[in-house]
């Protein structure tokens, strides 16, 4: 894990594979449509889109990407037969990535839950 990397560009640039270049692009440019107001950072070495807390981060490694949706990986079982998961992860090769439609749902999902967490808190 690199953490001298500050932005997601440059995070971006450095990634070796074209491949996986591209599929953590289509990611990114697909949550930036679902969620405009949320913001891009850099946290454990890899990007994280956050709004009202953490959605979801992305990473390339060397035989795979990765999405990072934390415990919302469990509510998308069916959908995501044909993919290597656990707890808050899904594995993709960047020639098989994940359908389009299942990232916006996952994104739409955990910015919901983030809201509704937000909210609650306010009103304590």
């Amino acid at each position: 894990m690199r953490t001298d990397i500050k932005t997601v560009d440059e995070y971006l640039n450095q990634i070796q594979s074209e491949d996986a270049k591209q599929a953590l692009i289509r990611i990114r440019f697909i949550v930036r449509d679902e969620l405009p107001m949320a913001e891009e950072v850099m946290s454990y070495g890899m990007p994280m889109v956050k709004l009202h807390g953490m959605v979801v981060g992305f990473a390339a490694f060397k035989n795979h990407c990765s999405l990072f949706p934390g415990h919302t990986v469990s509510e998308f079982t069916e959908e995501l037969k044909g993919f290597k998961t656990s707890k808050g992860t899904i594995q993709f090769r960047p020639e098989k990535p994940l359908p389009e439609a299942l990232i916006r749902a996952i994104v739409r999902k955990r910015a919901d839950e983030n809201l509704a967490i937000a909210l609650l808190k306010r009103k304590q």
